[in-house]
């Protein structure tokens, strides 16, 4: 189960305690902001693309969306998101459990957006639907491995 990579993952770093299960769904951003007890904003998605035919990994603020001309500038081709089986593919993660750790495919890449750095605490999924973990924008980077941050999102408002 993929929550149980995750698990495992954190229990190694001594963080699973940050884990929360949810007797509800947390799949959407609305879900998850009721889920955790906090705005819509601070839920770190994880947006799955595909580029160069490998899986690239956008953590985003809840409130942010995809700017098309910002991703093409970064990455270098149009923003093509993953299917269902593509992203369980890939990341090991089903959607709406979908998350930076734990991933199946070595070669997957993950960027942080921007959208983040203005909060002190964000909450991605910890691999399932019901499921996230506190995490500072800084822990978020160090333990997703992620090869840094980028600003390919719109629509978000700074605090």
């Amino acid at each position: 189960m993929s929550i149980e990579r995750c698990r495992a993952y954190f229990r190694a770093l001594g963080l699973e305690d940050r884990i929360r299960e949810f007797d509800v769904s947390s799949a959407t951003v609305e879900l998850a902001a009721q889920a955790v007890g906090c705005p819509p904003e601070r839920i770190a998605k994880t947006l799955s693309f595909l580029v160069d035919e490998k899986c690239v990994l956008i953590v985003a603020a809840g409130d942010a969306k995809i700017d098309n001309p910002k991703f093409k500038a970064q990455f270098h081709t149009k923003a093509k998101m993953l299917t269902p089986e593509q992203v369980v593919a890939f990341t090991g993660h089903a959607i709406g459990g979908v998350c930076p750790f734990a991933l199946t495919d070595p070669e997957t890449t993950v960027y942080l957006d921007r959208s983040l750095q203005r909060f002190s605490i964000v909450y991605p999924a910890a691999g399932s639907a019901n499921s996230a973990v506190a995490l500072s924008p800084d822990e978020l980077a160090q333990y997703a491995h992620s090869a840094g941050w980028v600003d390919v999102c719109k629509n978000w408002c700074a605090e």
